[in-house]
C-alpha cells in the first residue's frame, strides 16, 4: 500500500509540474512587466528542481511518471490562447495563472488526502509544489 501510494502520488505531482511548467511556457512570450516575468520565472525554475526529486523518486520504484491528460493540456492552451487574443495583457496571464494554480493546489490536496499511505518524502514533495502554487497566486495578485 505505502509504495502504492507513493507511486499514485509522485506520478500526479510529476503531472502537476509538467503542466505547470508547460503553462508557464505559453504564457511567458506575452509577459510586459519584467518583474512579472522574473516570479514566473523563478516559479519555473522551482518546478523543475521538484521535477528532478520527482522523477529520481519514480526511478527508484521504476516507474515512468505521467503526463497531463491531453484533453485538459488542450482546453488549457485554448483558453490561454483565446483569453490573450482577446486581451493580451499582464492582467489576463496573471488571472490565467492563477485559475491554474488554484485548480492544481486543489488537485494536489485531493491526491495527498487519497494517497494518505504515501511515505513521507513523497507527501513532502507534494506539500512544497502546493505552496509553490499558493506562493506563485499572492506573488502574481497585483497583476491582476
Amino acid at each position: 500500500m505505502i509504495e502504492s501510494d507513493t507511486i499514485k502520488l509522485l506520478r500526479e505531482c510529476d503531472s502537476g509540474i509538467k503542466m505547470g511548467t508547460a503553462s508557464i511556457d505559453e504564457v511567458l512570450p506575452y509577459v510586459k512587466s519584467d518583474e512579472f516575468e522574473r516570479l514566473l520565472t523563478d516559479c519555473k525554475d522551482e518546478h523543475d528542481t521538484l521535477k528532478t526529486e520527482v522523477q529520481e523518486m519514480l526511478k527508484r520504484y521504476r516507474d515512468e511518471g505521467k503526463n497531463p491528460n491531453p484533453m485538459i493540456k488542450g482546453m488549457s492552451w485554448m483558453k490561454t490562447n483565446v483569453m490573450l487574443g482577446m486581451k493580451e495583457s499582464d492582467s489576463t496571464i496573471a488571472d490565467l495563472m492563477t485559475d491554474g494554480c488554484n485548480m492544481g493546489v486543489k488537485s494536489l490536496n485531493r491526491y495527498l488526502n487519497q494517497y494518505e499511505a504515501a511515505e513521507e518524502r513523497a507527501k513532502d514533495i507534494t506539500k512544497r509544489l502546493i505552496n509553490l502554487e499558493e506562493k506563485l497566486t499572492v506573488d502574481i495578485r497585483k497583476y491582476l
